[in-house]
């Protein structure tokens, strides 16, 4: 009993001296938005024993590159379910690469959306139509949980604004996306007019978004592509905006 009792204190003494190591290493993931990187045992039932113990091992970019060898090999037969499968376990393994977010995305969003309407063993449109919204929709969702992840740099919030742009109605998101792109310093040049050219196409956004292809305009020659100005006159011509407070003059001239 003594000895028992002596392990037991052991014990008791370890784990509270553990406890702020283990809380450091918490924080310290959650400083690096490693949201949703837990090596549990559902993880283990996918990836295999082996997989699973090299990944504890510090072997998570070698699992991560071997499963990505493998999606490629299901995209190549059009294994989309396994894709997907592949894709949720490598974003686990690295979680804060997101060339991974963005690549799954992009065989959910497009590559299986556009399989799934051509679908020669489906002969009805509504189901081939719902199956293509159902990838698409997953495409979105595994960007957000990406962009969850790697909430510091533009990346994902460019490849979510593409998205919902080409693949879905939500015009509202996809300006907010690039706008939200457009913030960080590795943003592309395009964003902020793509935010701008996004909302107006929402219903009740025209005056706003006017307001902002014009400031655009405003900022001089590096902003003034051929669609910015086209969406211009557009913008004036909806919102009846009287001739000598336009940018876009009636005489074709902008000023």
């Amino acid at each position: 009993m003594k000895r028992i009792a002596v392990v037991l204190v052991a014990l008791l003494i370890f784990g509270a001296a553990k406890l702020p190591l283990e809380r450091s290493i918490h924080d310290a993931h959650r400083a690096a938005y490693f949201h949703g990187a837990t090596l549990n045992l559902t993880l283990r039932e996918q990836i295999g024993q082996g997989a699973f113990l090299a990944a504890l091992s510090g072997f998570r970019g070698v699992i991560a590159d071997f499963l990505s060898l493998q999606a490629n090999d299901a995209w190549e037969n059009t294994q989309w379910s396994r894709v997907i499968f592949l894709y949720n376990q490598i974003t686990t393994l690295q979680p804060r690469s997101s060339l991974n977010w963005e690549m799954g995305a992009w065989y959910m969003a497009f590559d299986a959306a556009q399989a799934a309407l051509d679908d020669p063993k489906q002969p009805r449109q509504a189901l081939r139509e719902k199956a293509r919204r159902e990838f698409i929709q997953q495409g979105r969702e595994f960007l957000e949980r990406g962009i969850r992840n790697n909430p510091d740099h533009s990346t994902l919030y460019n490849r979510l604004g593409f998205v919902l742009m080409n693949k879905t109605d939500d015009h509202l998101g996809a300006s907010r996306a690039y706008a939200k792109a457009a913030e960080f310093p590795d943003c592309m040049g395009y964003e902020k007019r793509f935010a701008a050219y996004e909302l107006a196409k929402v219903p009740g956004k025209e005056a706003e978004a006017y307001a902002l292809l014009v400031k655009l305009y405003r900022e001089g020659d590096k902003e003034r592509a051929p669609m910015l100005l086209v969406r211009i006159k557009a913008m004036e011509e909806k919102l009846h905006i009287p001739p000598e407070q336009r940018v876009y003059k009636p005489a074709g001239k902008l000023q």
